[in-house]
């Protein structure tokens, strides 16, 4: 059992699990009924993602210090009660059952999804390797 991070929109490796999309927006153009079978998610969980702001400050920049108060500003979201909840629940059912969490973005190293991965081992989860 565990968590694998992923990219949305892309191939479902085998015993993935459901997938939850840490996203602020659905995807573009793509009817809400063909999410899960477009390999994007089965379960849309923006609470998990970063504010507006946020993503608007991190897609201006590649410097390894605007990534830094990004990581810094994107932690502090995520302490707000119910995303800290959240993140408890999913380090928890990750000793119990397999799922995936993603987000679009094509890199994980300069993603909200890298801070996740860490947000949610730092919480206990069984967290599966890259693939």
């Amino acid at each position: 059992m565990s968590i694998l991070i992923v990219r949305l929109g892309s191939p479902r490796p085998p015993r993935e699990g459901l997938r939850l999309g840490t996203v602020r927006r659905p995807p573009r153009g793509v009817p809400k009924a063909k999410f899960a079978e477009l390999d994007y998610y089965d379960v849309w969980l923006p609470i998990l993602s970063p504010s507006q702001e946020l993503v608007t400050m991190v897609l201006g920049s590649q410097d390894a210090k605007t990534w830094k108060v990004f990581e810094r500003k994107f932690r502090a979201e995520m302490k707000h009660p119910d995303a800290a909840r959240l993140l408890d629940l999913l380090a928890a059912l990750s000793h119990q059952s397999n799922f995936s969490v993603g987000c679009y973005c094509e890199k994980e190293e300069r993603c909200h999804r890298s801070i996740l991965r860490k947000l949610l081992a730092e919480r206990g989860a069984v967290m599966r390797p890259w693939l």
